[in-house]
Formats: structure tokens, C-alpha cells, sequence
């Protein structure tokens, strides 16, 4: 079992659900049940997974959950563009945004990809 906390991509994950949910504070109270809602639970979600993956047993597993915690970082990305395209935050705001979850993209790439080149080379 692995300590989630450890990860840098947990890390930063855990940080963009932060940011998120300070920027999201500032969205149309008619939102609350909407763009606001979901962007913070897919925002979560992306660390929640990370998180969960590194409580299952084996390899296989954790590497699901990350592919999980990647389907999350998209739906992310989409709802950062429609609240963007929809004045909800400014240039600045989603620029942070979206430059954190592409290095959460890509760090959760890399990492399942080691864990498949593992899985290959065991025994």
C-alpha cells in the first residue's frame, strides 16, 4: 500500500482542487448547482482516485484508478473552458488553472506508463 501523500502528482492535484474551489467561490450564485458543483467534484475526483488507487493491491489496479483520475483531469479542462467562455473567471484565473492540469495530465501519463513498463518487465 502506498502513501498517496508521497505522490507529487497527488500533491498537485490536491492543490488545483484547492485552487478550484477558491475560484469557483466567485461564480454566479445561480451556478451553485451546476458549473460550480461539478467542476469541484471532478476537481476532486482527480485526487480522490490518485488517493484510492494507492490503497488497492497491485499494480494493475492503481494504474486503473489513475486512468480514472485521468477521465477526471478531462472533464476538468472542459469545465475551466465553458466557465471561461462564459465570463465566470478571467484570463489569469483560468490560465493557472489549466497550466496546473496540464502538468497533472501529463504527470499522471507518465506514471502509468512506468507502472505498465513495470508490469511488463516482472516476473
Amino acid at each position: 500500500m502506498k502513501n498517496f501523500r508521497e505522490l507529487i502528482v497527488w500533491q498537485k492535484a490536491h492543490q488545483l482542487t484547492l485552487d478550484v474551489y477558491r475560484i469557483t467561490a466567485n461564480f454566479p450564485k445561480t451556478e451553485t448547482y451546476g458549473l460550480t458543483s461539478q467542476i469541484r467534484r471532478a476537481s476532486a475526483s482527480i485526487a480522490t482516485n490518485i488517493a484510492e488507487g494507492c490503497g488497492r493491491s497491485g499494480e494493475a489496479e492503481f494504474a486503473r484508478f489513475l486512468h480514472i483520475a485521468a477521465g477526471s483531469a478531462n472533464e476538468v479542462e472542459y469545465q475551466l473552458l465553458l466557465a471561461r467562455d462564459l465570463s465566470y473567471m478571467n484570463a489569469d484565473d483560468y490560465a493557472q488553472l489549466s497550466n496546473q492540469l496540464i502538468e497533472i495530465k501529463r504527470m499522471l501519463v507518465s506514471l502509468i506508463s512506468k507502472i505498465r513498463t513495470h508490469q511488463k518487465s516482472a516476473p
